[in-house]
């Protein structure tokens, strides 16, 4: 099994395994090998869910609203709540969000 590897900077959230920079899922999860920049290559940042064609899915959606939501993601998949917060607790540190 591969452990990611967190430290945290001013930018945003590092890890040896990349995740996307805007939901934190492991980018090596991404059924469809990531998100895809305006000239359709793959993004190093941002997965399928919610990058395609150089723009976000979900452009006006917060931080907050993205923790929301992959907290209730989590569920589906069976994780407990308390488990399911604390693995989206780091979503704001993401670089889609640090401006915010």
């Amino acid at each position: 099994m591969v452990k990611a590897v967190v430290t945290r900077n001013s930018d945003h959230v590092q890890t040896k395994r990349p995740l996307c920079q805007s939901c934190g899922r492991p980018l090596s999860k991404d059924e469809k090998g990531g998100g895809t920049e305006a000239n359709g290559t793959k993004s190093a940042l941002y997965c399928s869910h919610c990058y395609v064609a150089g723009k976000f899915t979900a452009p006006d959606m917060t931080a907050q609203q993205m923790v929301h939501l992959v907290e209730g993601k989590l569920k589906e998949m069976y994780i407990p709540g308390f488990l399911a917060k604390r693995m989206a607790k780091d979503i704001p540190t993401l670089k889609r969000w640090a401006s915010q």
